[in-house]
């Protein structure tokens, strides 16, 4: 017993020890989407300059699947000590409202580390084959046509989902949710026309606008986007009151070391304070942020309650 009593009383100077010498092997971010999403971007962007101040790499392991709650499961589920990470947007505020059980807590369950970004909202974007140059175009071609206007999503409770479904409630229209298992699977058929729209980040369109190859008609952000400044807000455009922006962020599983998450925080707030990295940011549409994990719990709890009123007003029920 007293062997039993002398190996606990020295498990806090051990534990001590690891997080004073953390990281000691590569850290696993897990992002619930397939690759090639917009998440990739502000994660590699900070990520990068961390490997070299820790001397250790980030693994990017992609579990896609239920609108991101597989691969978020998967972190709340993972041991407490610093080597998983989940890297996601706002679908995980979005998905309390879209799913009745969720696998896990979206609050509780999770400690905030920091919101790497925030953005200026997705663009509503369709095919050049469609005849239609103006969100005003859109509405009205939609509302002759009820039920024929395709638009593809990352699946339930995306946000290229609760986007296209606010401007269809909002806008009076009736168009198809696609759904499909990521938003890279959605860029193939929606390059081919096999669908006609999209309400997207700029992050992974502006290239394809660029080219001729999509049409941005308007962006759900309370402002316009520096790189494609000729395309007006959706409020501008007609749909007043439209504002939905998303981010994007690191969590670490709840219970997790409170110094190894402000350690991280710290590291992640001075990579967005780069020049290089908010030129980068800026470069694909994200506004830099690098909030404490205070701050992002703070904003987490509003945009939970924010997302749960969008859902009301798109009267989607929860699968």
């Amino acid at each position: 017993m007293k062997k039993i009593f002398l190996l606990l009383a020295g498990l806090p100077a051990v534990v001590g020890a690891q997080q004073a010498n953390w990281p000691v092997k590569p850290i696993r971010v897990v992002i619930p989407f397939s690759p090639g999403t917009p998440i990739e971007v502000p994660t590699r962007a900070v990520t990068r300059p961390m490997t070299e101040v820790f001397g250790q790499q980030f693994v990017f392991d992609y579990r896609t699947g239920a609108g991101g709650t597989i691969g978020t499961a998967i972190v709340a589920r993972s041991p407490k000590d610093g080597y998983t990470l989940l890297a996601t947007n706002c679908s995980h505020s979005a998905n309390p409202s879209f799913y009745k059980k969720l696998p896990y807590d979206t609050l509780s369950e999770f400690a905030p580390v920091s919101q790497i970004n925030a953005t200026y909202g997705n663009l509503l974007v369709v095919h050049p084959s469609l005849p239609v140059k103006s969100v005003k175009e859109f509405i009205a071609f939609a509302k002759s046509r009820p039920g024929e206007i395709k638009y593809a999503s990352g699946g339930v409770g995306s946000p290229p989902h609760v986007n296209a479904a606010l401007l269809s409630a909002m806008a009076g229209i009736s168009l198809v949710h696609v759904p499909y298992k990521g938003t890279a699977a959605a860029m193939g058929d929606l390059l081919s026309g096999q669908i006609e729209s999209i309400v997207i980040s700029p992050t992974i369109v502006v290239p394809y606008l660029q080219a001729g190859r999509l049409r941005a008609l308007g962006i759900g952000g309370p402002r316009r986007q520096p790189q494609v400044a000729d395309v007006p807000t959706l409020h501008e455009a007609g749909l007043t009151g439209f504002d939905m922006t998303c981010y994007h962020g690191l969590w670490y599983p709840a219970g997790t070391p409170t110094e190894l998450v402000r350690r991280l925080a710290g590291e992640v707030a001075k990579a967005v304070a780069m020049p290089e990295t908010r030129k980068h940011l800026a470069d694909n549409g994200l506004v830099p942020v690098g909030s404490t994990p205070e701050e992002f719990a703070e904003f987490l709890r509003k945009d939970v309650a924010r997302q749960a009123d969008v859902a009301r007003k798109i009267g989607l029920e929860p699968q």
